[in-house]
Formats: C-alpha cells, structure tokens, sequence
C-alpha cells in the first residue's frame, strides 16, 4: 500500500516512519537487535522511502535497542501482573502488542491520533491493535475510556521529544491519578540530544528538528520532582546492556568505551524506567 494512499499526517505524525523504518532495518541486519518482522514488512509493502531518513545501521540500532528494553518493562510487568493494563502512548505504526505478548487476562492500549491509528487500521492486522484510542495525549478525556481500578505499564518510545516540560508533567500527573498504581518508562532525552538536532547535519535529526519541545532531562531523578508518587526504578544505560555483543565489530568497541562513563553513555540510547 503506497503512502499516498495512507490519512495524511502531519510533521509530528510522520516521525512515526523514522522508528518503524529503524526497528525494519534493524530486522535486516545479520543479527537483528528486536527482529521486529512485522516492521519490516509493513515498510516493504508501503514502499517507504526510508533512504530519507539517513538511517545509518548504527541508528536502527539504537531505535531497535531502545525499543527491546521498553518490551522488556511490559513483559516483566506483566509477569507480575497478569491481569494488568498496559499503554502504549503515541503508539505509531508499532506492534508491540504481538513482542511482548502479554496474558489473555491482561489488556492492552494503543493510543495516537486519529490520521496514525486510521493508518494503522490499514497497515496493521487487527490483532496488533487490541484496544486503539485516537486520541491527542495532551487531552485529559481520553483516559476516561480505561479501566481505573487495575495497575498499569506505560511506555512511551520516542513521544518524550515531542512534548513541553509542562505537557510532559501534566500528562504524567493524569496517568498517576488515573491507576492506583503502576510502572511508566520512555526513552531518555537529555540537553545533549537536544543540541545534536540542531546542530548535527543528518537528515534524521532535521526531519524532528523544527517540532520538538523538550528541553532534556539529564538526571532521571529529576523527574521525581514531577509527581510525588513516581520513584525511579532504573536508568537503562543501554550501552551497558547484553545486546551489545550483537553489535557490529566497530559499534560493539565504540559502545563499550563508552560504557566506562555513565556521563557518555546518557548522550546515547537511554531509557528510563519509574513505579508509581
């Protein structure tokens, strides 16, 4: 299906191609990362023009990675929960649902906005949506559809650049009051990857550089300070993590150097993971 014939979405909307088009490419690598077929698939069928993005391996490689660790939150969460809720929040076109496959007892949210979850419904099988919502996040009515009385996982990979501080904080706050309790965790994004977009010439940066709104966050207990509930669980270094060894020979070398230096190692793929 050729993207012209998709809703047609927005700037924001869009960068949802830039982390499916990572997780596919990842896929095709000799020794994918998250092995995430149905990216890849759905990227051939749509003829994507992914060359656009100046994805180089090491970036699909930091898209997929990220995205492994947050599976792994919800698949560990669920372990514990099996009757739980989990959110996906700004869900794009992934299938996360069908990775972590959590328990028939347990429900799963995907929540974007209207033109994304259309796209989905044409692009996705039906399982890979169990519960859409379409939805802007910055909206509190949303979540007036969700059940309040059961914990809840929240992840978010990628959404965190696109939203104010102010944005950020009032939706976490939302979420807190909404579910008696629960784990959230999403990509870190620090004042670092805020001055690479605009200043490092590479045409996936430009294609977020004009709609991000974040100013970073550099030390993850600072977001503590957003709700008096939320404790931070664990900052993901993911240069410290076992995937590493599947790196390519250069990037596993570059890696672990930077794996010495918990301050080098947040410039690059981080994810942050808090309870509440």
């Amino acid at each position: 299906m050729p993207p012209d014939t998709l809703p047609a979405l927005t700037p924001l909307q869009e960068t949802l191609w830039l982390t499916l088009c990572g997780r596919a490419l990842d896929n095709r690598l000799p020794r994918p990362i998250l092995g995430d077929e149905m990216a890849d698939e759905i990227v051939r069928e749509a003829g994507y023009d992914y060359k656009k993005f100046g994805l180089i391996p090491s970036a699909a490689i930091n898209i997929a990675h990220r995205a492994k660790k947050l599976d792994e939150v919800a698949q560990r969460f669920f372990a514990r929960h099996p009757d739980g809720v989990g959110l996906d929040l700004g869900a794009g076109l992934d299938s996360r649902v069908l990775r972590i496959s959590p328990p028939p007892t347990a429900d799963w949210y995907d929540i974007d906005f209207l033109e994304v979850m259309a796209a989905r419904r044409q692009l996705l099988p039906a399982r890979a949506t169990p519960h859409g919502i379409a939805a802007d996040l910055t909206d509190p009515a949303w979540l007036d559809t969700l059940p309040t009385d059961r914990p809840a996982v929240i992840v978010a990979d990628g959404l965190i650049a696109f939203l104010s501080m102010e944005e950020m904080i009032a939706l976490v706050d939302r979420l807190i009051g909404h579910f008696p309790s629960g784990e959230i965790a999403f990509n870190g994004y620090g004042s670092f990857h805020v001055w690479a977009q605009q200043h490092l010439p590479m045409a996936a940066t430009q294609a977020v550089r004009d709609i991000t709104k974040f100013p970073g966050l550099d030390d993850p207990r600072d977001a503590e300070r957003w709700h008096p509930k939320l404790k931070l669980v664990r900052e993901i270094l993911c240069t410290r993590e076992p995937e590493v060894a599947l790196f390519p020979p250069v990037l596993r070398w570059w890696t672990r150097l930077g794996a010495l230096s918990a301050a080098l190692s947040r410039r690059g793929n981080v994810v942050l993971h808090y309870r509440f």
